[in-house]
């Protein structure tokens, strides 16, 4: 009876921690979406293990972000938009709300033509009629679907993420190498490392989910009944239920991409394949996980597609929303995912307009998977001006009150904004040069 009184209680307990995991969970497993795919089999093809450190370094940095973020949202009951609105000035708001926008736009592009390439390893589709076909499912399930089912089938996508973690404690590596790589740090102040560094960094500390997040804590709130008066009335327990919720979301994450780096070095670099030039390259890199198997060829490309598919329908919405978030909040729009269609035009006009504008950029010649990595390192520039904002936001106590920044995220905080910044303006340099 002890027994089993015990294993029911370790039951609950873990149905409890599952129970917290929400919007961390979900936004960190959108970082991990195709663009972060094949920015990091491109890194590992190219440099090998050179870069695997960036995923051991990026982590605190990361997580504080996200954290400063995810809090902004709780304390204020407001996304970053609407935060800025009420405390900045117009030019302020509508140059961060453009960037947003106009960075999001061009990741769901490069996602849907990515998803696009993905599925034609497996059937014989027009790369037209794919795109289309994507675009239309994505749409249909973010905009008719209540937000309560659709963040469970946001929760459930991430398991697309587990192919390369088994890939890669499935091959042989040089472990000794590997963590040597991962600990101690590489540089190369050149062009080509500058470019794929800059978008590992773009990939991983992104615009969009600093708005995602914010917003979706906002929707937590207000699913769970915490807003009185318009306010929401929270206290220490629900901020240290957001830091559990986003740091797993975070670990998770960054072990996933440290994980696609490897085997990208392993199995790419290692093969002499270093310029992931089309979904077929990228989808090598999980051949060793079905080697095995009659036709591993094609079972890699499989579950190479199956895992960009799902994180596409999992980014795509993302993107999309957060960039409709941003602009409902500026120009104080209805903006949830919980009201209907008619309740919310503008902020649902935001989502329709914003996905099928990505779904045109396919349609001017760049390879998608090339996309992709130009559309990391896009957003590595663009995370820059936004990371300083909420660096400022997070730490004043008019705003946030007795839940502003204390020393440690305002240290992380500020490191994150310095050393992007630094990578951006090395790349220009390396450029003008």
């Amino acid at each position: 009876m002890a027994l089993k009184h015990s294993a029911k209680f370790r039951i609950r307990k873990i149905k409890k921690f599952f129970s917290l995991l929400g919007p961390g969970l979900t936004t960190g497993a959108a970082d991990d979406d195709p663009s972060g795919i094949a920015t990091y089999s491109q890194t590992g093809a190219q440099f090998g293990y050179a870069q695997l450190w960036t995923a051991l370094y990026m982590l605190p940095f990361m997580t504080a972000v996200q954290e400063a973020c995810a809090r902004i949202g709780l304390v204020t009951g407001k996304g970053i938009a609407a935060v800025i609105k009420e405390h900045y000035s117009r030019k302020v708001l509508y140059s961060v709300v453009g960037l947003v926008v106009v960075a999001n736009t061009i990741n769901i592009g490069a996602d849907i033509g990515a998803m696009a390439a993905a599925a034609q390893l497996l059937v014989p589709v027009d790369f037209v009629v794919l795109t289309f076909f994507f675009t239309a499912t994505i749409l249909i399930l973010e905009i008719f679907t209540s937000y309560k089912a659709y963040s469970k089938i946001l929760k459930w996508l991430a398991l697309a993420l587990l192919a390369y973690p088994i890939t890669a404690f499935m091959i042989d590596q040089p472990w000794g190498t590997v963590l040597k790589a991962t600990v101690i740090p590489h540089f190369e102040f050149s062009f080509d490392f500058l470019f794929i560094i800059t978008g590992v960094f773009g990939t991983t500390i992104t615009p969009y989910m600093f708005f995602w997040q914010a917003s979706q804590e906002v929707e937590e709130e207000k699913a769970k009944g915490l807003f009185r008066a318009g306010k929401p009335r929270i206290g220490w327990p629900n901020i240290h239920a957001m830091r559990k919720d986003n740091n797993v979301g975070m670990v998770i994450s960054e072990f996933t991409t440290w994980c696609i780096l490897l085997v990208g070095a392993t199995v790419l670099h290692g093969s002499g394949i270093t310029d992931v030039k089309n979904a077929a390259d990228a989808a090598k890199a999980l051949e060793p996980l079905v080697h095995s198997f009659p036709n591993s060829g094609y079972l890699a490309k499989l579950i190479f597609s199956i895992g960009i598919i799902g994180l596409g329908l999992l980014a795509v919405p993302v993107l999309s929303g957060s960039a409709a978030y941003a602009v409902a909040e500026a120009f104080d729009w209805n903006a949830s995912l919980n009201l209907k269609l008619k309740k919310a035009h503008g902020f649902y006009g935001v989502i329709i307009i914003s996905t099928f504008i990505g779904l045109f950029i396919n349609f001017i010649g760049i390879d998608p998977v090339k996309a992709l990595v130009y559309t990391a390192v896009i957003n590595g520039i663009a995370a820059v001006p936004l990371l300083y904002l909420i660096v400022k936001i997070a730490a004043s106590e008019e705003i946030m009150g007795e839940y502003k920044s204390g020393w440690l995220s305002k240290t992380l905080l500020w490191a994150t904004f310095f050393i992007m910044g630094a990578a951006a303006v090395a790349l220009f340099f390396t450029i003008w040069h």
